[in-house]
């Protein structure tokens, strides 16, 4: 039985933790209650792409380019990360918004980077960070860190096992004959609050991203870093 005891700002979850990733959460402290209600799914705009409908892994491979992706299709329209980083068959450039929603399991004996990893790679090459974070003081490399580039200005994640959202913006680097003049820019929104305001990265590729020419188009990829993260309603929307 459950029994939720609100004191001060902390909200104390009385239950026993369970060995499911997605199961109890124990007595993991709350900050507030709202941290425990899932993110609003946000629908695909009109003019969007559908990157992952709920019902198939067709739009996606595995980084190899040919292999098809073997992630896990769960009830509800969820994909559950296994065997291997899996990337888009569409490669994008230029200005557009991004949307995915993903939840991390609760891995109370985990610690660290250990602790529900995975990360949403926009051409393949600048990670912004999935992670347990919950509770803790940002750094970059956090949930919503432009991996080991900036930390988010504010920890705005929902507890583990809630679905959470991000929004990025991007625009891809300013070239010109085929060198690189201004550097990629990124704005994200982490379950609606803004987390990173036109951020210029000055990296080619974060760690683990795929690298290749920075003035051409790259696709969407999305990392197994070995915890079962998962997603769902993933699109993007070219914009002007």
């Amino acid at each position: 039985m459950r029994a939720l005891v609100l004191i001060g700002t902390i909200l104390f979850v009385n239950v026993a933790a369970s060995d499911e990733p997605y199961g109890d959460l124990g007595d993991l402290k709350l900050s507030k209650p709202e941290d425990k209600v899932d993110v609003t799914s946000t629908p695909a705009p009109e003019g969007a792409l559908v990157l992952f409908d709920g019902k198939s892994l067709d739009n996606w491979i595995k980084t190899d380019g040919k292999t098809p992706a073997s992630w896990t299709i769960l009830d509800g329209g969820i994909m559950q990360v296994k065997g291997g980083n899996i990337i888009t068959k569409q490669k994008f450039d230029g200005h557009f918004k991004l949307h995915v929603e993903f939840r991390v399991p609760y891995m109370p004996k985990a610690k660290g980077q250990a602790r529900g990893n995975s990360g949403v790679y926009v051409q393949g090459r600048y990670e912004v960070q999935i992670l347990d974070s919950y509770g803790l003081e940002s750094k970059h490399d956090d949930c919503g860190a432009i991996y080991e580039v900036a930390a988010p200005k504010v920890n705005a994640c929902k507890a583990p096992t809630v679905w959470q959202s991000y929004d990025i913006e991007f625009h891809s680097p300013k070239c010109e004959n085929g060198k690189k003049a201004e550097p990629a820019r990124m704005i994200v929104i982490h379950n609606g609050v803004k987390i990173h305001e036109d951020v210029k990265i000055p990296v080619d590729n974060t760690r683990a991203g795929l690298g290749g020419d920075p003035c051409q188009p790259g696709p969407i990829m999305l990392q197994d870093h070995g915890n079962p993260v998962q997603f769902r309603n993933v699109w993007l929307l070219p914009m002007n």
